[in-house]
């Protein structure tokens, strides 16, 4: 077995045992139970004519489904988006500083693997966890969708991609400072910091206006330009979620840059960890 799919295997083995993946999707069910029961569309030859969430009615003018239900699609994909990346950062900021506990990185350390596997088997295994709730809830979504409103589209899947894009980007950050302290929530503050951190990186051209031109212009701007835009994919996600015209230049520039980060981020911790001693 390729030693990099044993350890993504082994994380995978330890979210099992810490009833992790039965959380995870009890907790999507449950969200998704919530919005089926709740909402209600009224749909005549193609348009909406009622629609209700917990009761209440959102608008009563009738319109076409797929131009009605735009703002709804469009606030579910920015709902995956940070939420997942936050419900990620804080449930997965322990597995690599457990990987690298006392007594359990020697152990791993005397397998004949090289130490760069131990971290890419980590890295591959949490993103297998984060795709599979993400196809998850967002399948779920547009199904409910679909059932009650007629109106099928693949946007909030491809969203719900884009997320995990965003995330591999910022976890990157994660288990590389795992690299560096074996702690938890040092961890999770990272993610949580770079998660900032990249929502500024997407609206720098409209904050650094705010900075006296010199130095701290300059600096706020070399500084925000290294960051991934988190914010800018955010927002494309909500275009495509909601078929409606992407507002970034270029999707594909936007998606090679956070990707490209991640894979520093990752080519950083693999160094540190190469030359570290337990």
């Amino acid at each position: 077995m390729n030693p990099v799919l044993g350890i993504a295997g082994y994380v995978l083995r330890e979210a099992v045992a810490r009833k992790f993946i039965l959380a995870f999707v009890v907790g999507i069910t449950l969200v998704l139970s919530v919005v089926a029961l709740s909402l209600r569309i009224e749909v005549v030859d193609g348009a909406l004519a009622a629609s209700r969430l917990f009761g209440e009615e959102l608008r009563a003018s009738i319109r076409s489904v797929d131009v009605a239900l735009r703002p709804v699609y469009t606030a579910a994909a920015f709902i995956v988006f940070y939420g997942g990346i936050l419900f990620g950062i804080v449930a997965c900021s322990d597995f690599a500083p457990s990987l690298l506990s006392p007594g359990r990185i020697e152990h791993l350390l005397a397998l004949p693997i090289q130490r760069w596997h131990l971290l890419a088997g980590t890295f591959l295994g949490v993103m297998v966890l984060a795709l599979g709730g993400t196809l998850y809830g967002t399948t779920g979504l547009v199904l409910i969708f679909g059932v009650k409103a007629g109106y099928w589209t693949a946007g909030p899947l491809i969203a719900g991609l884009m997320a995990c894009v965003g995330f591999a980007a910022v976890y990157a950050v994660m288990l590389t400072t795992a690299t560096l302290v074996r702690s938890a929530a040092l961890c999770a503050a990272s993610g949580f910091l770079f998660l900032i951190g990249g929502v500024i990186a997407g609206f720098r051209q409209q904050i650094s206006p705010a900075f006296e031109e010199g130095l701290s212009r300059s600096t706020f701007e070399a500084v925000t330009l290294m960051l991934p835009r988190l914010s800018s994919l955010a927002v494309a996600a909500g275009n495509i979620a909601s078929s409606t015209p992407l507002e970034v230049n270029s999707l594909g520039m936007l998606l090679l840059g956070v990707l490209v980060f991640g894979f520093g981020a990752l080519a950083v911790g693999f160094w540190r960890f190469e030359g570290k001693d337990y």
